[in-house]
């Protein structure tokens, strides 16, 4: 499974069309990707046949979330169902570093069948390990974490993906999705080591990995056929 990052319609559909099994949507991503917007995630949810996480993130202060923004995240949350959207990339930590689980309790409470990503705020978590055990709980809507290990990028936190990956597959929690800084030059290395199913890619399936370019497909196919 192969999840990349879009912006706009045309970006989506090229998505698509290059081989990506899933899209992340987002608007802002030079800010690490903000809350898009309704018309724009409404267009690509009816033009695309793959499934669409659309990312709900209120800002791009941290990632701590004062009740004004959890009331803007279910506000965000509660337009998109409306117009079809069914997954959601979200996260929140608390002051002391640990996970928000008020606001993953918030969300399920209004929407208990969504369908959730926890996205990279658990690298800033104060014990990954633990930040784990705490969205596991939740497992039944948290279906994926999207991590680098703690690290800048997956090839630096190669070691704790790999443990966070066994640690999935021993307690049947939220499957661990890599991401960060993966391209077709470091993904034999990684998934060798981390052995995911599912990865998360924003430049690295680019040509010229730059978010400027279309998709790759060469780059596409490699990586397929090394996770194969």
């Amino acid at each position: 499974m192969i999840e990349a990052i879009v912006e706009n319609v045309e970006d989506a559909v090229k998505a698509e069309a290059a081989g990506i099994d899933r899209l992340e949507l987002v608007s802002s991503i030079d800010r690490d990707g903000l809350t898009p917007t309704i018309a724009v995630t409404k267009q690509i949810i009816e033009q695309v046949t793959i499934p669409v996480q659309v990312m709900i993130r209120p800002h791009d202060n941290g990632f701590c979330n004062s009740d004004r923004d959890v009331e803007e995240i279910l506000k965000s949350m509660e337009e998109m169902f409306e117009i079809g959207a069914t997954r959601f990339v979200v996260g929140g930590l608390k002051e002391d570093f640990s996970i928000d689980d008020k606001l993953i309790e918030k969300i399920i409470a209004h929407y208990p069948s969504v369908n959730l990503t926890f996205h990279r705020a658990i690298d800033f978590a104060v014990d990954i390990k633990q930040a784990y055990h705490t969205l596991s709980m939740y497992k039944d809507n948290i279906k994926r974490i999207l991590t680098s290990g703690g690290a800048p990028n997956c090839e630096e936190g190669m070691d704790t993906l790999q443990e966070l990956v066994q640690l999935s597959e021993e307690t049947n929690g939220p499957i661990i999705m890599p991401g960060a800084g993966i391209s077709p030059t470091n993904f034999r290395t990684i998934h060798e080591k981390v052995r995911a199913k599912e990865y998360h890619f924003g430049k690295g399936v680019r040509v010229h990995q730059s978010l400027d370019y279309d998709f790759d497909l060469d780059s596409i196919l490699v990586i397929k056929e090394i996770k194969r």
